[in-house]
């Protein structure tokens, strides 16, 4: 009667503290069908595919926190979720510079760390190494997922989520900075005894257009105690800066440069 997007749904709610009630009137799904859901094994198994940890009848976290919050900085990022057009499942895509092989690596760990058994593979297009894999379960971990461009749209952490980045937050940092930031060195000069003397610097940028992913960044930079300015761009926030010595001796130090 119902299919498995519906039950997902209904879990999820019930995993995230609501009572059966409140699911049954918010899905229209019966309390008794929901209960019989939460005690019963999953159909993915009757497929032939395991289930995540999201959609068990008994909805639980991904196995290792630290990778996953490594992926979902890297998937706020430079990530994306489609549908396959015949298959039902999904494709999740992070875009990995091809110049940073280093990158590729760690990407393809933390997406086969989150999601063990499925194919990882990667993709070369112009410029850089697409890092796939192909499951019906990505948008169950990573629900950020939704139509149009992220900037577009609320991006909001699930409570799962954020306990797993208050767990991790250089994970989640390290995330977003090796996806939409950088480590550069910056100069400026200064007249010293009357010569003009060039000193170098260096600073970290993340620039994302989105201001729920910015805010995210942030919030969890304050939880480091990192700080951070705002560098706008046309006089809007665009650029989250990291230039103090001692923050950037932080950043140094748990998330580094790509490579």
């Amino acid at each position: 009667m119902y299919g498995i997007d519906a039950r997902r749904r209904a879990l999820e709610l019930a995993a995230e503290g609501n009572s059966l009630n409140t699911v049954s009137h918010r899905t229209g799904i019966s309390r008794w069908t929901i209960r019989k859901w939460q005690r019963q094994p999953d159909p993915f198994l009757l497929h032939g595919e395991v289930p995540c940890p999201r959609c068990r009848p008994e909805a639980s976290r991904p196995d290792d926190h630290a990778a996953y919050a490594y992926l979902l900085g890297l998937y706020l990022g430079d990530g994306c979720i489609s549908p396959h057009p015949r298959r039902g499942g999904y494709y999740l895509r992070i875009a990995c510079a091809d110049a940073r092989p280093g990158l590729v690596t760690i990407c393809r760990e933390a997406v086969a760390a989150t999601l063990p058994g499925r194919e990882v593979r990667c993709v070369r297009k112009q410029g850089c190494v697409m890092v796939t894999s192909y499951s019906k379960h990505w948008p169950c971990l990573l629900p950020q997922h939704g139509p149009g461009k992220k900037h577009d749209r609320r991006i909001v952490l699930k409570f799962w989520q954020q306990e797993i980045v208050d767990e991790y937050p250089w994970e989640f940092a390290r995330g977003l900075v090796h996806s939409d930031g950088c480590r550069i060195t910056n100069w400026a000069t200064r007249t010293v005894a009357g010569e003009r003397k060039r000193y170098e610097y260096p600073r970290y940028f993340f620039t994302n257009k989105s201001d729920d992913i910015r805010q995210l960044y942030t919030d969890t930079l304050d939880r480091l105690g990192v700080v951070w300015t705002h560098c706008t761009r046309d006089g809007k926030p665009y650029n989250i800066s990291v230039a103090r010595r001692a923050s950037v001796a932080l950043m140094d130090r748990y998330v580094g440069p790509k490579h």
